[in-house]
């Protein structure tokens, strides 16, 4: 296959871009830190077996980042949708006959793999909109339902977006980078800042290896992730009119979610271009 065609220009734009966004996701509005006290009080207020689903979450989430578990996904649709739309675009792709790899994938242009990430982000917000919507009927009850659901969906386009940049999402060390995907974009500033400073040692190409030893917090994304819903949940609690606002506030949430996603996955493949440019030189 042939290299992608960015020139180092471009690359250097595209870092921009992203650096841009990163500066953004710094802005704390100040209802989204009102948003997280209702949790305070329904905390005491939770029955029993939602409090048991959480705890299934956060075992789950344990053994996604392991094992994969059930949250590991095949990448096979994801390669046909890139290389659908690498020869759209007029990139080299292999024969009819044989299958792309993510490792080829990695050598498609920037523009291939953003419009893939952009079509499976449209997919996964419409699937998050009807999950909301369907959730949203029983009220409080079918909450317990809806956070592992949307946990699920969230782990889901994260890993498919992995693959549209080339990086492989049944490696630990993406499982883990995965899960800081999800934890950044549920996190409040001082997280958002703490965790691109996490991150950036991927960027930079550094090993992981201590990245497990960040994540000693990993079941706070759960936590996180739960009173990031704060008091827009409270109005998916109201039988039939939750039906509404579960399906907004969910697309929302995975909107989010795949934002992030997109952006930090690409900041990494342009980096590593950059890396390998200068080495070329």
């Amino acid at each position: 296959m042939r290299q992608p065609a960015e020139t180092k220009e471009q690359l250097q734009t595209a870092m921009l871009e992203i650096e841009a966004w990163e500066r953004e996701q710094k802005d704390l509005w100040f209802w989204e830190k009102l948003g997280r006290l209702p949790f305070m009080l329904l905390d005491k207020l939770t029955p029993k077996f939602i409090q048991e689903k959480l705890g299934q979450a956060v075992d789950e989430i344990g053994g996604y980042i392991q094992t994969g578990g059930k949250y590991l996904i095949s990448e096979k649709s994801v390669i046909a949708l890139m290389q659908r739309n690498a020869e759209a675009a007029g990139a080299a792709v292999p024969q009819e006959d044989e299958e792309l790899t993510i490792g080829e994938a990695a050598a498609l242009p920037l523009s291939v793999m953003n419009a893939s990430a952009a079509q499976l982000s449209s997919s996964r917000s419409a699937m998050a909109t009807l999950q909301g919507a369907t959730t949203g009927i029983g009220g409080f009850f079918t909450l317990a339902v809806d956070i592992p659901a949307v946990l699920g969906l969230s782990l889901k386009i994260i890993q498919e977006i992995a693959i549209c940049y080339g990086f492989d999402p049944k490696l630990k060390e993406e499982r883990i980078f995965a899960v800081k995907v999800m934890q950044f974009a549920s996190s409040d500033i001082v997280g958002k800042k703490a965790i691109l400073e996490e991150l950036s040692a991927y960027g930079s190409g550094a090993k992981s290896s201590q990245m497990l030893s960040q994540l000693q917090g990993w079941r706070e994304v759960v936590m996180i992730y739960r009173d990031n819903f704060g008091w827009k949940k409270l109005f998916q609690m109201i039988p039939v009119a939750g039906m509404l606002f579960g399906a907004f506030i969910n697309r929302g949430m995975l909107n989010d979610v795949a934002e992030a996603a997109t952006m930090l996955y690409r900041k990494r493949r342009v980096l590593i271009r950059l890396a390998e440019g200068e080495m070329a030189t």
